[in-house]
């Protein structure tokens, strides 16, 4: 019987590899790869372009070509990534994106989108959101929660826009807006920067002006992962979930606090140091005490013997 040896790293690099590959309890930020076909257009690779810087400090954008057909072949596009954006375009399918998630390094779900009309943010005049900023997602339609399809695709498109996990938002940190809007069957993403401008009041008049990119989409082929397979690639490990303990709070330092509740205490039973600067002395053998006594003869009094 042989013994199956375990090879650890020699380099950084392949530690690094492997530690990628190990399961992790709490998922990092979802990284996304922008790849171009083997032949794109410039409407494809402006907004491959745009998009990317949308989702920056997040996102890889690949420069050279990629004679890739996604729907047809799986293999080459596994990757560390856990999102895609592949465009193409052709005589068949022109201004072809096609976006998708990957998990396991395996692709679990898959959407053709073809790019109708397309508007870059050099088209619209006005300052843009600093890159980094979270957005504020909205969605309209009723085809959201009704089709399956687009009810895959609005949740693929959170997690391509949302960005970090965070618990906290600073109001004047919403600068930036998606909206998504279904039409008639066709998918309508517009960006706006948001303008906070006085009102009279605490609360501040909200004013939206659109920045870019403008694109409206139409569904042509989909690749939905199954039941089974989606709700494995939901589930979360046990270790994951923390239990909240009362009275236990940490502060901006990590540091951790407790509150501890105590009965009322009696403070006339309360037992003190004993010191001898502090205990009474007994009174004079000579001295008047209250209540009757002796009192000690005066030298008038005193009579000689």
């Amino acid at each position: 019987m042989a013994l199956q040896r375990v090879v650890k790293p020699k380099t950084q690099r392949g530690k690094r590899f492997l530690e990628s590959r190990e399961p992790k309890i709490f998922e990092n930020t979802k990284q996304c790869m922008f790849v171009k076909g083997g032949n794109t257009s410039q409407t494809v690779t402006q907004l491959l372009k745009e998009f990317c810087q949308l989702k920056k400090t997040h996102s890889v954008m690949y420069k050279r070509k990629n004679i890739l057909r996604p729907f047809e072949d799986e293999t080459p596009l596994k990757s560390d990534a856990s999102l895609f954006m592949f465009g193409s375009h052709s005589k068949k399918r022109p201004n072809n994106i096609v976006l998708g998630r990957l998990f396991d390094h395996h692709i679990l779900d898959m959407i053709e989108l073809g790019i109708d009309s397309f508007k870059s943010m050099s088209e619209f005049e006005g300052p843009k959101c600093p890159v980094g900023t979270k957005p504020c997602l909205m969605f309209a339609g009723e085809q959201f929660d009704t089709d399956p399809e687009l009810k895959r695709l609005k949740n693929m498109l959170i997690d391509f826009f949302r960005g970090e996990v965070v618990k906290n938002i600073r109001l004047q940190g919403l600068e930036h807006v998606v909206m998504v809007t279904v039409v008639d069957g066709k998918i309508l993403v517009r960006n706006y920067r948001i303008i906070l401008k006085k009102s009279g009041s605490r609360v501040p008049r909200v004013e939206l002006d659109e920045m870019g990119p403008s694109v409206d989409f139409s569904v042509r082929r989909t690749k939905i992962a199954s039941d089974d397979l989606y709700k494995r690639a939901l589930k979360k490990p046990k270790t994951s979930t923390i239990k909240k303990r009362k009275n236990i709070s940490k502060d901006a330092f990590g540091s951790q606090l407790g509150r501890v509740h105590m009965q009322k205490q009696d403070l006339a039973n309360l037992q003190t140091r004993k010191m001898k600067a502090l205990k009474r002395k007994p009174a004079a053998k000579g001295d008047d005490q209250e209540g009757g006594g002796k009192r000690a003869k005066s030298d008038d009094e005193t009579v000689n013997t």
